[in-house]
């Protein structure tokens, strides 16, 4: 194997691996921001049903 193909196999790996490290980030965010919502609506469902 030649020395400028394993740059390219590297590159492309490297690539593949922060390509995967956002698309984690993104579902952490997903979450995160779901739970914060779901807390937040939670809470006005109650304070609405509370006399």
């Amino acid at each position: 194997m030649s020395s400028q193909s394993k740059v390219k196999l590297n590159f492309a790996s490297n690539r593949i691996t922060n390509c995967l490290r956002v698309i984690r980030n993104a579902w952490h965010f997903y979450y995160a921001l779901r739970l914060v919502f779901k807390v937040v609506c939670g809470s006005f469902v109650i304070a609405l049903l509370t006399p």
